[in-house]
């Protein structure tokens, strides 16, 4: 968990000036408050942000059936209260209430917009203040208000436990098998077929996915008009998708990203980053996704996760997106960033211990599951390399098995150096991965050496895929959106890539695909879905910005 500092807390508690105040008074109404009210209320689906002139508010935790009521934090004259759900719509479980009478301001979401537009200075200073609050709501007390129960052993647990993380939900994780955790399943009544459950103030879900878990906080697609149209919609959440996402709000795009599993793609399960630009210390892939989706709110995109699509039809003026829950979504256009899904390896029981000892990120979830245990890392690539250094750091003796002879031709030197010297590491070139045995959880693997030729079984609490990826186009052709063009191994084909003989929807215009475009007018594709993309973070973020360029220039006549 994410420790809040002291300069957090000065951030997160910023006074304003009186011209501040002025200014941003400017966007609400002046309401008088006495003692004992509310000002916004827990679960509230859209509560307004407060601006305290003189009095004072306590924002509480209400009282669950686990957890007495406490205060979270105190807000007194000069100061603003509201945090990121004020920017991603999601209901938090706190209370506002007056403890002192007074007057403040209230701005309602469409005042709030307007400031975050209009005004850079308050813009700014009120999103260093909400990220500093979220990251304070997640180290303290504010995490009790989602409780997420199971087992570390159950892939169904984990997969919730990385959606609550990826979208920056504070919460706190109870283990069933710990004494905290079988007391809350005594006094809830909580059976093994409930698992994973998630407790909140106002109920309990059973049995929950991550799905049930973002309906239940209001971050699921909600249309925004009886028939909403949209500038720009774009399908995945990866880096391309993000920046793309970034980039249309940025300039003025009414935008909108869906993303059918958690936001962040595969750059989310990268423990480390060290090769972007402008970050010499590198950051984690989740702090990468989590600045992105701030930066793309800020500018207005609505990002809405899982939220899966069941088809896109090109046949009208608009291009229309079907969603899994009956939903519809029309747009001017679309840039297609699904990435691609995770390769396994061709071993029988390989889907069994899926999340329940295989893992394809290594973040600190899975991390601190593995503790100082013995685990594989099976690739020969950075993110193998990164994964492998992060786990030793945490006291895991680790193995990594890789195909090739030299982990170089594939690695950067710089981190199979820093591999060659840790003490709890050990790389096994030509072997692979044969065989897998445990339980409920993985407890061994087998290994082939394929220099020696020979094969044994090693302890291995966690086994770390990183293997590559294939496209995620299935969506395509399972929803019969087969007018899209595909190459031979499952990528969209863009622009320069398309065969003569497919672009004849352009003729009418009177040009060609523009960079990054489908075969179909105003349908772009970036990132690893795209044939020829780079396969780096850093090339799929220059793609999703440059497509909105592309963007502009296609919908100019619609």
């Amino acid at each position: 968990m994410t420790e809040f500092t002291s300069a957090d807390a000065g951030a997160a508690h910023p006074i304003l000036s009186l011209a501040h105040m002025s200014r941003l008074a400017a966007y609400g109404e002046l309401a008088s408050v006495t003692a004992g009210e509310s000002v916004f209320g827990s679960g509230d689906t859209s509560p307004d942000l407060i601006l305290v002139h003189d009095g004072a508010v306590d924002v509480v935790q209400p009282a669950t059936m686990l957890v007495e009521e406490s205060i979270v934090d105190s807000f007194g004259p000069g100061e603003f209260i509201g945090e990121l759900n004020l920017l991603t719509g999601q209901r938090i479980f706190l209370q506002g209430r007056v403890t002192k009478d007074g007057t403040v301001t209230r701005i309602d979401a469409a005042g709030f917009r307007k400031v975050m537009a209009d005004d850079p200075e308050l813009s700014d200073l009120m999103l260093r203040a909400f990220i500093s609050r979220r990251l304070f709501l997640k180290g303290g007390q504010g995490a009790r208000g989602v409780e997420i129960v199971g087992s570390a052993l159950d892939a169904r647990a984990l997969r919730l436990r990385t959606y609550a993380a990826r979208q920056r939900i504070a919460h706190s994780w109870i283990d069933i098998e710990s004494a905290e955790g079988a007391a809350v399943a005594r006094e809830l009544d909580l059976g093994a077929t409930d698992l994973p459950a998630v407790l909140a103030p106002d109920g309990t879900l059973r049995n929950a996915t991550p799905g049930d878990l973002a309906v239940h906080l209001g971050l699921t697609y909600r249309p925004r008009a009886e028939a909403e149209i949209v500038d720009l919609a774009v399908i995945g959440g990866g880096p391309s998708g993000l920046a793309a996402a970034v980039y249309g709000a940025s300039e003025g795009l009414d935008t909108v990203l869906l993303e059918a599993v958690s936001l962040g793609g595969q750059a989310a399960a990268s423990s480390r980053i060290e090769n972007y630009l402008g970050f010499p210390s590198g950051l984690s892939g989740e702090e990468l996704t989590a600045r992105a989706m701030v930066q793309a709110e800020k500018f207005g995109a609505h990002l809405y996760s899982p939220c899966e699509i069941r088809a896109l039809s090109t046949s009208g003026p608009l291009l229309e997106l079907a969603l899994e829950n009956g939903a519809t979504i029309r747009a001017r256009a679309v840039i297609v960033a699904t990435g691609a899904r995770y390769r396994s390896l061709p071993i029988t029981n390989w889907a069994e211990f899926e999340g329940a000892g295989i893992y394809y990120a290594a973040t600190e979830i899975e991390a601190r599951d593995c503790g100082q245990s013995s685990v594989t890392v099976i690739g020969g690539a950075n993110s193998s390399g990164q994964a492998a250094l992060h786990l030793a750091s945490r006291g895991a003796a680790v193995t990594i098995a890789a195909r090739r002879a030299d982990l170089r031709e594939t690695m950067s030197s710089y981190l199979v150096d820093r591999l060659e010297a840790h003490p709890l590491v050990e790389i096994r070139t030509r072997t692979e991965v044969v065989g897998l045995s445990g339980g409920r959880h993985l407890e061994r693997v087998t290994l082939t050496d394929h220099t020696s030729g020979l094969t044994w079984s090693q302890d291995c609490r966690g086994l770390f895929c990183f293997i590559g990826a294939e496209p995620a186009t299935g969506w395509l052709r399972d929803s019969g959106s087969y007018e899209l063009l595909l190459s031979s191994d499952g990528f969209l084909l863009t622009d320069t890539d398309l065969p003569p003989s497919a672009v004849g929807a352009f003729d009418s215009l009177g040009r060609s695909p523009l960079p990054y475009e489908t075969n179909l007018p105003r349908v772009f594709a970036v990132g690893d879905v795209r044939q020829g993309s780079m396969k780096r973070v850093t090339g799929a973020v220059g793609e999703g910005a440059s497509a909105v360029r592309s963007v502009h220039a296609a919908i100019a006549d619609y």
